[in-house]
């Protein structure tokens, strides 16, 4: 299969074009240490629980600090986490994931309809692409603001289908079994690209659908 045949691709952005993941981490880690409340989990855990629900991190907190909760309210620490991330990325510590700027490249001369699917907000988008200019000549971009039910639902894919107008075959681009959920929703085939030793690569199979431990292995593979 060469995925520069296909009519549409989709891509995740978070974990998959730009190595943001830390960031969120320390994001809520902060969040919690602002408000007197340890943070137990480290990196693998809190990854293996964002991959999988788009639910797991509240309940995991929520768990953990309940009269936190109860008293604040999880939409105003959420509101605090997003402060403390917006703080991160001002200070620039960003870069491409491997292979990235490349498929990117690739996508573009190939001049095949693509999009971006974020969770991320059109701000923190806009600050992430004033470091990497790069992310600048993706055409179109679905923000959280754009759609109403988050990954696993498929709403975000499904808009992003409606504004290219795609139809035929399409392929889309997701690091979290969560996103590649919502793909197979919106019937867009997917490919994973996650690390092999990652949490979440225990629930998956030889034969759900192609995955790669990054672009470059895929870039070296049968896929072009």
């Amino acid at each position: 299969m060469n995925f520069l045949q296909c009519d549409a691709i989709f891509f995740d952005f978070d974990g998959l074009l730009v190595n943001t993941e830390h960031l969120h981490f320390e994001a809520y880690r902060q969040m919690m240490l602002q408000n007197d409340a340890s943070f137990p989990w480290d990196f693998p855990t809190f990854a293996s629980v964002a991959h999988k629900s788009s639910t797991g991190l509240r309940k995991m907190i929520t768990a953990h600090a309940p009269k936190l909760v109860e008293q604040k309210g999880w939409d105003t620490l959420y509101n605090e986490k997003k402060a403390c991330y917006q703080a991160l990325l001002k200070q620039g510590c960003l870069e491409l994931m491997s292979g990235a700027e490349e498929i990117l490249n690739r996508v573009k001369e190939s001049k095949i309809p693509h999009c971006v699917v974020t969770n991320s907000t059109k701000e923190q988008v806009e600050l992430i692409q004033e470091h990497l200019p790069i992310l600048k000549q993706i055409p179109l971009w679905v923000t959280r603001e754009d759609y109403d039910n988050p990954k696993p639902a498929p709403d975000g894919y499904l808009k992003a289908i409606e504004l290219l107008k795609a139809s035929g075959k399409m392929v889309g681009f997701e690091d979290a079994l969560r996103g590649i959920r919502s793909l197979q929703g919106a019937k867009i085939d997917p490919i994973l690209i996650c690390s092999p030793d990652h949490p979440q690569m225990e629930e998956v199979s030889h034969e759900d659908f192609p995955h790669f431990s990054s672009f470059h292995q895929m870039l070296n593979s049968h896929f072009l």
